[in-house]
């Protein structure tokens, strides 16, 4: 989770565009936003804010934006941030050159783990999921990974806070869609750390806002607003669904994506100049002929094209979809799906990756497919790395001492080096069921992920609450029992 954790490597990222065409998306953005401007619910507070900064206001709250206002919003978003963990004492960094693993969000279903059969996801399942992502080494930090969908009230969006701050000590993710709830979790993880200023000054969690393309409801704004004036980080991203409410092509999709995200910073910027929100939306595409989402080939595109847009802005590149899965279930689709995105991870390098767990489109969360995604996730670590090239590394002494014929089994040299850029895996590698190594039964990939995932759930217990912390968040919980 600290910074040796995370390092910084030697690979570089991939170049999809030439300069010119980024260029274009650049233009285009700002563009968009000058013409057709953002659409807004109508809050005075809101308006007023753009009104006094010189923002055009249509009567039907559109707000249209001036380029160099927009420039200057963007100039003054940190370049970084720092989620800490429950007890304050490390943290993860969110910068250009790390990567945090975090997971999925916001999945509606599950696999049963006793029965198997698929079935809403409820409050035990945001606890045990917690749970389990308490336990994955490469996991940095806890999404909310499914809603309670039996209790789709304040109350239940408020227990899921508590679920997960009861269920592992990493730093969080949050995103609700009642602004009375993000008041709540910002209550209660004052009440973790200590205070307000304690909180400012080590964010608990992060969170997410999600408005549509073009649009932010008053929930939304709301919440970025009371995140700037806490000193909560915050991300604006939505899924920009090409062919629906975006066009179909990538550089369309793109457009509207980052015009959206650009409109939430100026809003944050405009109530506490340097506050944290980093646009951090994803873009989907119709599969055509059936009219699915998650058109592989653009999506990958758009990921590529998008981490080039932020660099040339010198934004933090936040978006990072890698982990999850189109496929119902856990199976040899599954598989295949989670390995090339976060493969894609490897070549865009962005500042999160947050899609592991996620299956049928979002739909759905796997316990079998997170525990995949977090060892994928240390096999990128170790690629990441890269390739050192000196004299040590490249051993011409040795070699010479040697001769043509030596053997490098026995040397200390060997022993030095056998392990760094070593992926020390779980499920490959070593524990690979070969057929020299009758030790290791012959079970194939999800076999080994189903025991270790059970294996898991049997035995992790994460570090507990303080009794008094967590008498003091399910008190907050209880005040919205009946809203």
């Amino acid at each position: 989770m600290a910074d040796e954790k995370i390092p910084l490597g030697r690979t570089s990222v991939y170049g999809l565009m030439p300069e010119a065409d980024v260029q274009k998306i650049v233009d285009a953005i700002f563009r968009l936003m000058r013409e057709t401007g953002v659409a807004f619910d109508p809050d005075p507070r809101v308006l007023d804010l753009f009104s006094d900064a010189g923002c055009d206001i249509s009567a039907d709250h559109v707000v249209r934006f001036e380029t160099d206002f927009v420039k200057d919003c963007l100039e003054t978003l940190p370049k970084s941030t720092r989620i800490w963990n429950r007890d304050g004492s490390d943290f993860h960094e969110m910068k250009e050159g790390n990567t945090v693993f975090r997971t999925a969000m916001t999945c509606i279903r599950v696999f049963d783990l006793e029965t198997g059969e698929l079935r809403d996801s409820t409050f035990d399942d945001v606890a045990t999921i917690t749970r389990v992502a308490d336990a994955l080494p490469n996991v940095d930090g806890v999404c909310l990974m499914v809603k309670d969908v039996p209790d789709s009230t304040l109350h239940g969006e408020v227990g899921e806070f508590v679920a997960m701050a009861e269920n592992t000590s990493k730093p969080l993710e949050y995103l609700c869609e009642k602004s009375e709830a993000f008041d709540a979790a910002i209550e209660m993880a004052a009440a973790v750390r200590g205070g307000m200023d304690q909180l400012a000054e080590k964010p608990y969690f992060i969170h997410t806002v999600t408005p549509l393309p073009l649009f932010y409801a008053k929930t939304h704004t709301d919440q970025i607003m009371r995140a700037a004036e806490c000193g909560i980080p915050i991300t604006t991203g939505t899924d920009s669904i090409g062919g629906a409410a975006v066009p179909y092509t990538i550089a369309g999709s793109m457009t509207h994506s980052f015009a959206t995200d650009f409109a939430g910073v100026a809003l944050s910027q405009l109530v506490r100049k340097g506050a944290f929100c980093a646009p951090c939306s994803d873009n989907i595409f119709l599969e055509p002929r059936r009219g699915n989402l998650g058109s592989e080939v653009p999506g990958l595109l758009a990921d590529l094209a998008t981490r080039q847009v932020m660099t040339h802005l010198g934004l933090l590149p936040m978006a990072g979809s890698g982990g999850g899965s189109r496929a119902r279930r856990f199976n040899q689709d599954a598989v295949f799906q989670i390995a090339a995105g976060m493969q894609k991870t490897f070549f865009t390098r962005p500042a999160v990756s947050n899609g592991m767990g996620s299956i049928d489109s979002g739909l759905t969360h796997s316990l079998h497919s997170l525990l995949l995604g977090d060892e994928l996730a240390g096999m990128l670590r170790c690629l990441w790395n890269g390739v050192a090239v000196d004299d040590d590394h490249l051993a011409l002494d040795l070699a010479h001492s040697l001769g043509p014929k030596g053997s490098y089994l026995g040397q200390r040299h060997t022993v030095v080096h056998c392990k760094k850029n070593y992926w020390d895996s779980r499920y490959f590698g070593a524990n690979f069921p070969r057929s020299n190594s009758p030790a290791i039964p012959d079970r194939d990939l999800i076999e080994r992920i189903d025991e270790d995932l059970h294996e898991i759930v049997a035995t992790h217990r994460p570090e507990p609450l303080a009794e008094p912390v967590r008498k003091e968040i399910r008190e907050i919980h209880g005040k919205y029992e009946d809203a």
